[in-house]
């Protein structure tokens, strides 16, 4: 005995976009310029020259935006970041806000 498996074809599926954060790197008078540009590229695969950019803007305004991901990976990827700043034994935090 077979099972028979029907679908409908006018069904339709809503979803909905996932809800997006902003991963922002915060300044902080230990963590060096090199090891930020350093995270930005192993952990948000940023290219040299963007890395060097949003480090600057951390730097200087306080506050850098990394990028904007779900929830999910938003968490992962600041995560990741508290574990090597602690690793280096540097301060650099890591948060997200609704975009």
């Amino acid at each position: 005995m077979s099972e028979k498996v029907v679908y409908k074809e006018d069904t339709m599926v809503n979803y909905e976009k996932p809800k997006m954060y902003k991963v922002i790197l915060l300044n902080d008078d230990y963590t060096t310029m090199d090891f930020v540009v350093e995270v930005l590229v192993e952990v948000f695969h940023k290219s040299p020259a963007d890395a060097t950019q949003i480090m600057l803007d951390v730097h200087q305004k306080g506050k850098g935006i990394v990028g904007a991901y779900t929830y999910d990976i938003a968490s992962t990827k600041i995560a990741q970041v508290e574990q090597m700043a602690a690793t280096r034994e540097y301060p650099l935090v890591a948060v997200m806000e609704p975009e």
